[in-house]
């Protein structure tokens, strides 16, 4: 009987493993961003457009599930965070920048560091997901994926999926308060 679970237990791990293939992914970030900081967040969206394509829906729906997990909660009253996308579907040319590892970073948080700006030539099929500091008013993460690094086609709901998670698994910071249980304020950062 133990084995036969175990099996079954195997076998479930191997199967949801299955439908998810992690992209490698590039990103960088701003010193000055609060990581550990932030609570609440936003999707940008342009005034007076409304896109309600199953790409975006889905890309939507997948940093709307990435981010609660996380503990944020999605607000369209002053957010901490406002979450952007783009898919290029031509090629790019982008600057980024070679910055130690984020989570490195985080430990002393040291602004007074150099930014290595790095070109790169990327090829078709990019998302970009940036995140914004609401009040700062800057881009302080952003991360992307494209064919340079693996394939992926927009119009696969698979694929596009796989690319938002793999993203996203990049930015790693909960939401404050949200793992020690501490309540959360609904205010403004200082």
């Amino acid at each position: 009987m133990k084995k036969s679970v175990l099996y079954a237990l195997a076998l479930l791990s191997l199967a949801s493993c299955l439908g998810y293939k992690e992209l490698p992914v590039e990103y960088d970030y701003s010193y000055r961003g609060n990581f550990k900081r932030y609570r609440t967040f936003t999707l940008m969206k342009p005034l007076g457009f409304v896109d309600t394509t199953a790409t975006t829906e889905l890309i939507e729906k997948s940093i709307i599930s990435r981010m609660r997990f996380l503990g944020y909660k999605q607000t369209d009253t002053r957010p901490h965070l406002i979450i952007g996308f783009k898919m290029y579907a031509d090629s790019l040319r982008f600057n980024g920048y070679v910055q130690p590892d984020i989570e490195e970073w985080v430990k002393t948080q040291q602004v007074d560091l150099n930014y290595n700006p790095k070109k790169l030539n990327l090829k078709t099929g990019t998302l970009l997901i940036q995140f914004f500091d609401r009040r700062q008013n800057r881009s302080i993460w952003q991360g992307y994926a494209t064919t340079y690094y693996g394939s992926i086609d927009f119009n696969n709901q698979r694929h596009l999926r796989n690319a938002v998670i793999s993203i996203l698994d990049k930015y790693r910071f909960w939401a404050e308060g949200f793992v020690e249980g501490a309540p959360q304020k609904e205010t403004e950062l200082p």
